[in-house]
């Protein structure tokens, strides 16, 4: 079985607060990116353990570390799955604040629900997605959520981008999660973000905005100037996505397509 383990944008990241177990509580919409994904190949071995193999870009962290494999243990101790060979051609960046990893886990624990015959539930499955991870439930509904707790309480939000052209660039330098939220200052905003995200697309620069940002650029001067390029091109809003180091604009219309790719080669038409 074979899955196309897409990534996310975040439109407007508010980070609200500290929470007693370590983790903050925040404000955002998840957006899936359709056109950049990585797959993921599943398949039975009738043998026991999993096999894993890598191909396409450099996985940071060893194989035994990597969270398909983490997935695959949580699937098999807590609904006895066993005996699978797990193939991942890695395409969308890491480091990035893209959610491939994410991803990437939440492919796999669908794959073993369908390969296994399991039949979980959307909340079954969201629920086991999320003990892998902070983004990971988005993806098995894979559409526009607004997100809060630590980004895995989900709630459908109506948002349609038709017609934009989405341009994603991922500078060479990326930033950790960790380093991402050392530096972050949580507040609450006047405006919840679901009430900015329902203004035109051309209203939301600088009222849509993604508190990482304000420690990220800082730090890292290249994705700032990546923000502005992506502006001074045209974009009618650009901002860093998640933890970063990606950034993302959205332009109107889908003619200037072929001149975008000049910025980056992750350029789609939504």
């Amino acid at each position: 079985m074979i899955l196309r383990a897409n990534c996310k944008i975040n439109l407007g990241l508010d980070i609200l607060r500290r929470r007693a177990d370590g983790y903050h509580d925040l404000e955002t919409v998840m957006f899936p990116v359709r056109g950049l994904f990585d797959e993921v190949e599943v398949v039975r071995t009738g043998t026991t353990g999993a096999e894993f193999l890598t191909e396409g870009l450099a996985v940071d962290c060893p194989a035994e570390e990597n969270i398909c494999l983490k997935a695959f243990r949580l699937m098999h101790d807590r609904y006895g799955v066993d005996g699978v060979r797990i193939r991942l051609v890695k395409r969308v960046p890491f480091g990035a604040g893209l959610g491939g990893g994410s991803s990437d886990a939440t492919a796999v624990v669908v794959a073993l629900d369908r390969l296994f015959e399991l039949g979980l539930s959307e909340e079954e499955l969201i629920a086991r997605a999320a003990e892998l991870g902070s983004d990971t439930a988005f993806f098995v509904r894979n559409t526009p959520q607004l997100c809060t707790g630590r980004g895995e309480v989900m709630t459908p939000f109506a948002l349609d981008l038709k017609g934009m052209t989405l341009v994603v660039v991922k500078p060479d330098e990326g930033v950790s999660t960790r380093e991402a939220y050392a530096g972050v200052r949580p507040r609450v905003p006047a405006v919840p973000l679901a009430e900015r995200l329902r203004r035109p697309v051309a209203e939301w620069q600088g009222t849509v905005t993604n508190d990482f940002e304000e420690s990220v650029f800082p730090a890292h001067p290249a994705i700032r100037a990546v923000k502005k390029q992506l502006l001074d091109a045209g974009a009618l809003y650009a901002s860093m996505s998640g933890s970063g180091s990606a950034v993302f604009g959205l332009f109107a219309g889908h003619e200037k397509g072929e001149e975008l790719h000049a910025l980056s080669p992750f350029v789609f038409a939504l």
